[in-house]
């Protein structure tokens, strides 16, 4: 797995994370940057291993190389630039089976998948979507930012700008997918496309809201804390290396 995925210096572990006691346990892994089909297959194999009961809730987060990805039943005619744009531009388009429309991951934005056990954690979807924006409401919190939610658009907003999108999997009652933080991200980016299908929205980010960089690293402590709260579970670092692998992928 080492040689699959793209370490950042100093991305490795938790940076500021805090241990809190509380709940049962959630593992949480920072993989630093993933290309999204690796990122997929690791899902997939974490969701049929927590399905069967053989690893814990997971956190995977992590950051993507620049590409668009599709929901199961829209979003491709949400984009709004010719093909060699996205080509100068080196972003891919791929289909995910998420709900929601098109959305946009790149460096810069946190991506956060939940492999989490609805029923083990007493929630329905719709809780389970509510609790993904208050995790998010909560960490702006700790910088000083009002998020709240749209109720026709699921999501995390500030000042009318969209600032973390959610688009969500669910088989045998184990999630996938999860939520995109934008904290400092090209946002040129997501002038090519109607984000989540939304026409005329414009999408934001921690940095542009602060007024300063912000680096990824820096959301890590204070999102595990907010998650932490909100689930109730105790946060613990994972070693990447017990990560469920993919066929082909293992070693």
């Amino acid at each position: 797995m080492d040689t699959q995925i793209e370490k950042r210096s100093g991305s490795s572990g938790f940076p500021g994370r805090r241990t809190l006691a509380s709940g049962k346990a959630c593992i949480a892994h920072y993989l630093g940057r993933v290309p999204y089909d690796l990122a997929l297959k690791v899902q997939e194999a974490s969701k049929a291993a927590r399905a069967d009961g053989i690893i814990h809730d997971l956190l995977l987060l992590l950051q993507h190389p620049p590409i668009f990805t599709v929901g199961r039943f829209k979003g491709e005619n949400d984009i709004t630039v010719p093909a060699e744009v996205l080509t100068r531009e080196g972003i891919v388009v791929l289909h995910a089976n998420r709900g929601g429309g098109i959305t946009y991951h790149g460096p810069g934005q946190l991506v956060g998948y939940p492999v989490l056990s609805l029923r083990e954690n007493g929630l329905t979807v719709r809780e389970y979507i509510g609790k993904l924006e208050e995790t998010i409401i909560k960490l702006l919190l700790h910088f000083g930012i009002r998020g709240y939610r749209d109720a026709d658009n699921p999501g995390v907003w500030v000042d009318g700008e969209k600032i973390c999108s959610l688009g969500i999997h669910i088989s045998r009652g184990i999630t996938m997918h999860g939520f995109a933080l934008n904290v400092n991200p090209d946002m040129r980016h997501f002038e090519y496309i109607n984000a989540c299908g939304l026409k005329g929205k414009v999408m934001t980010s921690l940095a542009k809201v602060l007024g300063r960089p912000v680096e990824v690293e820096a959301v890590i402590g204070p999102l595990l804390d907010a998650f932490s709260a909100v689930f109730g579970v105790k946060i613990e670092q994972g070693d990447e290396k017990c990560l469920p692998m993919p066929d082909g992928l293992s070693g």
